[in-house]
């Protein structure tokens, strides 16, 4: 069976001041029935396919993540708790290790906690394309077919057809520019969904190929790590020795044995309030509310309202989000401004505990 490795790490600062490091976006309610993490591993459980889930949190996360899962009737998750975060890479190189253990031929997927995918039933039937290339010792990436010329994802060019649904990895392309992006979705390129699915032994070849120091640190947290329940806590020492580097530019980037599976089920990453609006329910004028809201005159924003009322007239295109201590009032085409403007804030006026 599939492993599915679910990365709960981020903090979502792009989605101030509703988010925050306290409660991070994948434990918010955005789009759909649950939080994001409900969700995710809502979509991740199928008997027969998927085992146990590994969830890979930070460690002031462990009573959020317990208690949502318990909420959901979705508990059973082994809850790996890092003691600082140091991106994707270290992360999953303990998942990997943990997935090895149980396993010698496991294959792990992983996803995201806070991105969302509302076609359950597309996602699933794109993992399984995947597997024959990964069983084979391909790490497998899944890139969507771009439905806009997004400017916040990284982009795919697929290379040599491998057989079945899978090709070879021709290029990254980093975040482009308007112009760029346009190009690239002309050119069939796809967004990089940050998906993968391998075998968990071929993850750990290529780590000591291409990040030794990932996998020496990954080996000693787990190896020191502290067992409670269903709680893994990595030894702390060893974990922040590991290089803060993420998956795609310490192994994706450098491998010659990646792939690219094409896949066209719905999916946001939920970046950004633009990316809110877009995957949310909206009204007649194109508004997208949460909460005690009045509107009056008003198209195509988004509004949320946490504990508090909000009235609203005669403007469009807003992003409005308020919350007892922090409000948020900007274009939604300007929504990129918003870590740069939560921090300017944080800084002025340290929010109360």
């Amino acid at each position: 069976m599939i492993v599915p490795v679910i990365l709960s790490g981020g903090e979502g600062r792009r989605l101030w001041p509703l988010s925050s490091p306290d409660r991070p976006k994948q434990f918010l309610s955005l789009a759909g029935d649950g939080t994001l993490l409900q969700q995710t591993v809502r979509r991740l459980t199928e008997p027969g396919v998927f085992g146990r889930p590994i969830i890979v949190g930070g460690l002031t996360q462990r009573f959020l993540i317990a208690e949502q899962l318990r909420a959901a009737g979705l508990e059973g998750a082994q809850i790996v708790l890092e003691p600082i975060g140091r991106n994707t890479a270290p992360a999953l190189a303990v998942a990997a290790l943990l997935a090895l253990a149980a396993d010698p031929d496991a294959l792990i997927l992983s996803a995201h906690a806070d991105h969302a995918i509302p076609d359950t039933a597309g996602f699933r039937a794109a993992v399984a394309t995947g597997v024959p290339a990964a069983q084979a010792g391909r790490l497998v990436l899944f890139g969507l077919k771009p439905s806009f010329p997004a400017t916040g994802y990284g982009y795919i060019r697929q290379g040599a057809p491998l057989g079945g649904s899978a090709s070879e990895v021709a290029q990254f392309i980093e975040k482009p520019d308007a112009v760029r992006a346009q190009t690239l979705l002309a050119e069939g390129c796809l967004w990089n969904s940050g998906i993968f699915l391998m075998r968990a032994a071929a993850l750990v070849a290529e780590l000591r190929v291409h990040a030794p120091g990932v996998l020496a640190a990954a080996r000693a947290a787990v190896a020191g790590a502290v067992r409670d329940a269903d709680f893994v806590r990595l030894d702390p020492e060893a974990f922040a020795a590991a290089p803060p580097i993420s998956i795609d530019h310490a192994v994706f980037e450098k491998t010659a044995n990646a792939a690219v599976v094409a896949a066209d089920f719905a999916w946001s990453d939920i970046g950004s309030w633009s990316a809110v609006w877009e995957v949310s329910a909206r009204d007649a004028a194109g508004n997208a509310t949460l909460g005690k809201v009045v509107l009056d005159a008003v198209g195509d924003c988004l509004v949320f309202a946490e504990s508090v009322s909000v009235a609203v007239h005669g403007v469009s295109g807003l992003a409005i989000v308020a919350t007892p201590e922090r409000v948020l009032v900007l274009p939604r085409a300007s929504d990129q401004k918003v870590r740069d403007l939560a921090d300017r804030v944080d800084k002025a006026n340290p929010p109360s505990r």
